[in-house]
């Protein structure tokens, strides 16, 4: 039985999902999206099985895990299949390591594979082709374990009312046991990405939709339910599908993924709002017995799974060799033609069905046999690109290569520096001490040429506050130049005016400080994201007391948009001219801003 309308929630989901990734500036919170699909997931897979129950007092287990299967992997392995012999067109930084990558695809581990290996959701230097199969991990544990939990219920229960009631019932306390798991956890971590990947705090959405089965479901419904079929007009059940994806709408422009508040409540609203969605839709079915759904309705829904897998890594692959338009018009096309070919036709042939196209039914046997050879050079070419990937990319070599040296020239400086020292007022060593984060690491090179002797302790992911805890480390062992280089503010913190002010307040007598303002391509301009809040703090700062400096980078990447072209708009240079400008570039920036200090004044 299919219930009209409900195509409105997987659209609703899908496009937020698309809007975050192909514009991710102005719709920063558009990864609510796949919180709709866990909330959806829940909902129908949770009403089948009642409906099920209901007709035979019983579950099949083994049959509810195939029809999972053949919806799930056939898709998943033909969308590896067609985007893996696409990376041969860009460079060979987006395959590194690739086949660990697609085995957690495969295995629906990648949730796991992103929180073991310390990736980020939303920052990574070479974007990760699979890493948005990481929401298909979370849906097949709660597939799994939810199924069977269902399958032992069904063999204790006397009824279907106590079928109902026990789901409710657990349902509901796995949902706030997990919704207080990270809501907890958000005050506890500084890396979000372990809250959002993780299959125990992260899986409440599923729970929220399973418990709304309970109520109104798809064939055997509860009383209330009918209740509020009769009672409810058209107007309001069309107000609620409207308010529900309103709702999410706004939280789509409002969000973002490195914020507390959307782990404390924006997930939660979210999941809310799709359960409007979802009952709404649900209410509608019964309110329009005579409409029908129209046909590009019912495609985009059907699709919608197959987009799903294949738009990032299209989108991906895409925007490293045109504008971002280009790209986003290239994958969205190929995506649904892709995916129509697998829903209509690869996943019935797969499945022994008679794959209908539009009506139109197909032999099997006429279709089989050209998907069949189709991938099998599809198959051999992936297996090639696979064995021949390197285990890292250039990338993070560069950066592996740059913290060595890094390390060996912190340790000849930090020998030498008590014989540096001028008897001073103050006593300070002249010099620059440089504490930055994965980018001034990338300008390694450049910082030592440009700035000679030059102090620099640069690590990936370093944000303000644990850029804080190394500056306090080298005022506390008496090491801080006289010349202080902060170049933090890219990964974000929520309480950035904080760590500023104490970052200048302990600043030493006899220094200066010099602020580099972050750059984030994806965020430039948009005077609500945190980093552009930090980037006006540090010039205010510097307007206020005159011993603080500004090297304003983030005007300087302004200014140069070449250096940005197929990166990931944080990190500069895709190939050797752009890389070697890029590095010029922040090397002079914090120069120049070193020789204008050098004429002021020091915290006196």
């Amino acid at each position: 039985m299919r219930i009209k309308w409900f195509s409105l929630v997987r659209i609703a989901g899908l496009l937020l999902v698309l809007l975050y990734h192909f514009f991710q500036g102005i719709f920063p919170g558009g990864f609510i999206g796949v919180d709709v699909f866990f909330a959806f997931s829940g909902f129908l897979i949770t009403s089948l099985l009642i409906d099920e129950f209901a007709k035979r007092q019983e579950i099949d287990i083994i049959g509810f895990l195939r029809r999972r299967f053949y919806r799930i992997f056939p898709p998943l392995v033909f969308m590896i299949l067609i985007a893996v012999p696409f990376t041969l067109f860009i460079r060979k930084d987006f395959v590194a390591n690739i086949g660990t990558q697609i085995a957690g695809a495969l295995g629906f581990v990648t949730n796991f594979y992103e929180l073991l290996s310390g990736g980020s959701y939303e920052s990574q230097f070479i974007p990760h082709l699979f890493v948005h199969t990481w929401s298909l991990a979370l849906e097949v544990h709660y597939y799994i374990l939810w199924g069977l939990a269902v399958w032992f219920l069904a063999k204790k229960s006397q009824s279907l009312g106590q079928f109902r009631g026990s789901i409710f019932l657990i349902s509901t306390g796995i949902f706030l046991l997990s919704f207080l798991s990270m809501f907890v956890s958000s005050f506890l971590t500084k890396n979000f990405s372990s809250l959002y990947f993780s299959s125990w705090t992260h899986i409440f959405p599923f729970f929220a939709g399973t418990a709304l089965a309970t109520v109104s479901g798809v064939q055997h419904i509860g009383a209330n339910f009918k209740k509020q079929v009769r009672t409810w007009t058209l107007q309001q059940t069309l107000g609620m599908v409207a308010g529900g994806f309103s709702v999410l709408l706004v939280l789509g422009f409002l969000l973002r993924f490195d914020n507390i508040f959307t782990y404390l409540i924006g997930f939660l609203i979210a999941t809310i709002s799709a359960l409007a969605m979802i009952l709404g839709a649900r209410i509608l079915h019964e309110k329009t017995p005579k409409q029908e759904e129209p046909i590009w309705l019912t495609f985009i829904a059907d699709t919608s799974y197959g987009v799903y897998l294949f738009h990032w890594p299209f989108y991906i692959i895409f925007s490293q060799l045109m504008g971002n338009i280009w790209a986003v018009l290239l994958t969205t096309l190929l995506s649904f033609a892709f995916a129509a070919v697998s829903f209509y036709i690869l996943e019935p042939v797969l499945a022994g069905k008679k794959p209908d196209l539009f009506g139109i039914e197909l032999d099997v046997k006429s279709v089989a046999k050209p998907i069949f050879y189709s991938l099998l050079p599809l198959t051999l070419m992936s297996f090639f690109i696979i064995f021949t990937a390197p285990k890292i990319g250039a990338f993070e070599e560069d950066l592996m290569i740059n913290s060595l040296k890094q390390a060996d020239s912190k340790m000849q400086l930090t020998r030498s520096q008590a014989d540096q020292k001028t008897a001073t007022e103050y006593n300070v060593a002249p010099g620059t001490t440089l504490i930055g984060d994965s980018v001034a690491l990338r300008a390694n090179e450049w910082l030592q040429e440009a700035i000679p002797g030059v102090q620099l302790d640069a690590a990936v992911s370093r944000n303000l506050e644990s850029g804080l805890e190394i500056y306090q480390t080298d005022i506390n062992n008496k090491v801080l130049l006289q010349n202080a280089v902060l170049a933090l503010g890219t990964n974000t913190v929520p309480n950035y005016e904080e760590a500023l002010n104490k970052i200048v307040d302990q600043l030493p007598k006899g220094h200066r400080l010099i602020l580099v303002t972050p750059y984030d391509g994806r965020v430039a301009g948009d005077p609500n994201s945190d980093l552009m809040k930090t980037r006006q703090y540090q010039l205010d700062l510097a307007k206020k007391y005159d011993y603080v400096y500004v090297a304003d980078w983030y005007q300087t990447a302004i200014d140069n948009p070449t250096i940005w072209y197929g990166t990931d708009y944080v990190h500069f240079g895709s190939e050797g001219e752009s890389i070697a400008m890029g590095g010029q570039l922040y090397a002079q920036t914090i120069k120049s801003a070193l020789d204008q200090a050098s004429q002021g004044p020091v915290k006196p």
